[in-house]
């Protein structure tokens, strides 16, 4: 478990940079008073969330010292996005339970992202909510040493939180129970989002289209495949999908590269990365494509789930990785981003890929007003290029052929650079045979992706 004394002694920087992250490594944020459930249910919640793979941060009130929240703490609470206060018969005896609650409380009015999810362990709301005595009492002995602003505070607070829907441990077995407050967190996690450009342009017609071949509402298990030449915005395509309907799953995994992992010969680590994803589990392990197939057909069969599968080049890959519709559950979507289709070789004899099953989408080129627009956006941080360097933009989108990447990748390049360097790129390009500038683009872009130091660091569509 992570607690003050952890991050003080071991996982702190020296650094105000690395200090100011530290909140940023957590997700959920435990609250409750020590003595009371720190042994047994706040262990075995901790445990089972982390287990799941949510990054919990679960504090130990009794050591702390002084009467603010800050440092490791502060960031903490502000860095998570789901608040678990966990409600005891003694909680409110404790003035650090009451002050992390009404941060936490503040932190939410001020995001609409945050959430707090009670639960009531051995009291009822009708305690939380200051009807009875048993909190009531203890909120008056507090009065005399911090004062009645800061108590009316902590009253405020507790009113709050108590009439948000909770769980009630009261007859009910603690493992279920810690398994539906974790299924209820994960819902509530933004599992998995893609990055996405800064600059997207054009990309709304392919979403709608997209969304529609995935037809959202159908039972049957679906394979959509994106393909197109290199650099089009197939990936990009795939994770603004994959964002936008990621949470009508109950498991998803984004794969990239999936062509470069198996040149390497790791196709069994995309294998655990995708059975870690689907079920949300760390420990998961196989070590041969074999009993890696058997694993994801037999724990993901009862699931629906959303898998990309992205830059696939030969079928071997699918097969290891998503091969037939009967390996997931209803519902569920498979999406796969190839510039070639060829490989897949689907006809109504083949028994993996249905034609029924699996619907195409070919990315197109994009027209020569939006490339004009995605390329200023890069080259002069506008929408369209100054007067001056109106005819050599068109000239360079002319050359790259409307390819998002190109776009990107030249405007970039020339950010702030003077008129004679636009002419001379503009000059050596209308040199190069077109097959020959595609390749020093893919070359470029595996450079930029290995290195991240280039402008393009600004996400290239």
């Amino acid at each position: 478990m992570k607690r003050k004394r952890d991050l003080d002694t071991g996982t702190s920087s020296s650094t105000g940079e690395g200090r100011e992250s530290l909140g940023a490594e957590y997700e959920v944020f435990l609250n409750f008073r020590g003595p009371d459930t720190r042994l047994n249910f706040t262990d075995f919640l901790y445990h089972f969330l982390d287990g799941a793979g949510i990054r919990v941060f679960i504090d130990d009130e009794e050591i702390r010292k002084g009467e603010k929240i800050a440092g490791e703490l502060l960031r903490a609470i502000n860095g998570s996005r789901i608040y678990v206060p966990i409600f005891s018969r003694d909680y409110a005896s404790s003035a650090w339970c009451l002050r992390e609650l009404a941060h936490m409380v503040e932190c939410s009015r001020r995001s609409t992202d945050k959430v707090i999810l009670p639960i009531f362990f051995d009291v009822d709301p009708q305690d939380v909510k200051l009807r009875t005595g048993l909190y009531v009492d203890a909120l008056k002995r507090h009065k005399d040493r911090f004062g009645s602003d800061e108590v009316q505070q902590w009253k405020g607070a507790l009113t709050e939180v108590a009439a948000i829907k909770g769980w009630h441990c009261k007859d009910r077995c603690q493992g279920e129970l810690i398994k539906l407050i974790t299924d209820e967190v994960l819902r509530k996690l933004p599992r998995g989002v893609q990055i996405v450009p800064d600059h997207l342009v054009g990309i709304d017609v392919h979403v709608r289209a997209v969304m529609n071949l995935l037809g959202a509402d159908s039972l049957d298990v679906r394979f959509v495949v994106i393909h197109g030449m290199g650099g089009i915005g197939k990936t990009t395509l795939a994770k603004v999908v994959f964002n936008r309907i990621a949470s009508l799953f109950e498991g998803c995994s984004f794969l990239s590269d999936v062509a470069e992992f198996s040149q390497q010969g790791k196709i069994v680590k995309l294998q655990n990365r995708l059975l870690s994803d689907i079920l949300k589990c760390k420990s998961i392990k196989v070590h041969d494509t074999d009993s890696g197939i058997n694993m994801i057909r037999g724990r993901c069969g009862h699931k629906k789930v959303l898998i990309v599968l992205d830059n696939l080049n030969k079928r071997d890959q699918l097969v290891k990785l998503a091969e037939k519709c009967n390996w997931f559950g209803q519902g569920s979507r498979i999406m796969v981003t190839t510039r070639d289709i060829s490989f897949l070789k689907i006809s109504k004899n083949n028994a993996s890929l249905h034609p029924k099953v699996c619907h195409f989408y070919k990315m197109e080129e994009m027209r020569h007003s939006e490339a004009i627009q995605l390329f200023s956006r890069y080259a002069f941080e506008s929408d369209a290029p100054p007067r001056e360097y109106d005819r050599v933009t068109r000239e360079i989108v002319e050359i790259t052929g409307g390819l998002p990447l190109a776009l990107v990748v030249i405007g970039s390049s020339l950010y702030y650079e003077s008129k004679e360097v636009w002419d001379d790129v503009s000059a050596k390009l209308k040199k190069m045979p077109p097959k020959e500038v595609q390749d020093i683009l893919q070359r470029f872009r595996e450079r930029s992706c290995s290195q991240g130091k280039h402008r393009t660091s600004r996400r290239a569509y």
